[in-house]
């Protein structure tokens, strides 16, 4: 009689699931409250970084620790309090990046395998603590967009090596992407242009002309070969060539200095009281290298800047805000992203 005895072959692995993909939007940071104690622990962390302030030796770090940490907190805590979402107990910055990164989700929700997440360079939520989330929730690609229309290393470079110290620490690292810079994309320029148009229309006055405040830098960077100052002139050539504005009717600026080293010229503020002295009444500044409304544009800008202004002369003033969670805004970043990320969808 025959026997058959069944052979039974390895068991058919299931399936690998696909490949989960991260897309984490990170911008500069903010502190946690809007109290003096939350602004120093966000300018310690700020002012340590070394692609801030690129000579932290024994001087710096004793002026960092034994004056500007005992003085400037309680003063920008002050600043902080004037444009605080205390609905939300946050700042608007950080209200307005959750918002992006809400709002890009949703339209790539058809795109079941990506997961959009986002932080902050300094203060919380930390790229540290985002980046293992998307690792724990399986993500293996990870692609992260510096929100700066304009390399820096200030900026995007200091971004990219946070990421690559939390990696540095994962036994299975995500493979790494970083969205560049966008300074001249057609579809930035084309939204930024739509926005000044936009807003200026709703005014009830025309203003003679437009500032472009970028925030500044301190000269010397750009000496050692920073590329930050090429791509704002970049951007505004691009803007005044989509804008048919002449150079007189979109000037470049810079804002936000600090110290007493030389930093880009020429100077927001000096240039916005000089124009009013000159006979200029009316205004509007526009910030084309923040992808978001922060405490530069929305304290800086259009309550110190517009104060400068009226008190040498100036009639009318507007800050148009940054492109923000705006639809257009959030096209801008679709298209970056959906660009970067070809060959992992």
């Amino acid at each position: 009689m025959s026997v058959i005895i069944p052979i039974h072959g390895p068991a058919i692995a299931a399936a690998p699931a696909p490949e989960r993909v991260g897309v984490l939007l990170v911008n500069l940071g903010t502190p946690d409250s809007c109290d003096t104690k939350g602004v120093r622990i966000y300018l310690r962390e700020f002012l340590s970084d070394p692609r801030v302030i690129e000579n932290q030796g024994l001087f710096w770090k004793l002026a960092l620790n034994g004056i500007i940490l005992n003085t400037r907190p309680a003063r920008k805590a002050k600043d902080y309090q004037k444009i605080w979402n205390h609905e939300k107990n946050e700042s608007p910055l950080k209200t307005i990046t959750r918002a992006q990164a809400e709002k890009l989700a949703a339209s790539l929700s058809d795109r079941g395998h990506l997961i959009v997440d986002w932080a902050m360079r300094y203060g919380n939520p930390s790229l540290r603590d985002r980046i293992e989330a998307l690792v724990a929730k399986g993500c293996t690609r990870l692609l992260v967009v510096p929100l700066y229309p304009q390399y820096s290393a200030a900026t995007s470079a200091t971004v990219c090596d946070q990421a690559f110290r939390v990696l540095r620490e994962l036994r299975a690292q995500p493979t790494l992407r970083v969205t560049p810079p966008y300074f001249r994309d057609t579809a930035y320029i084309d939204a930024l242009a739509t926005s000044i148009k936009s807003h200026l229309g709703s005014l009830s006055f025309e203003p003679e002309l437009i500032v472009a405040s970028f925030h500044g830098m301190p000269q010397a960077y750009i000496d050692k070969g920073d590329p930050y100052q090429a791509q704002c002139v970049a951007t505004v050539e691009a803007l005044r060539e989509r804008m048919g504005l002449a150079d007189d009717k979109l000037l470049l600026t810079f804002q936000s200095r600090f110290g007493f080293d030389q930093w880009l010229q020429p100077y927001t503020d000096k240039t916005i009281e000089e124009l009013a002295r000159r006979g200029v009444r009316r205004i509007a500044v526009v910030m084309p290298g923040f992808s978001a409304d922060c405490l530069e544009t929305l304290e800086e800008i259009a309550q110190e800047n517009a104060e400068i202004f009226m008190e040498h002369g100036g009639q009318e003033f507007t800050a148009i805000p940054c492109l923000n969670d705006s639809d257009a805004g959030i096209q801008v970043i679709r298209q970056l992203v959906l660009r970067e990320l070809q060959g992992w969808l």
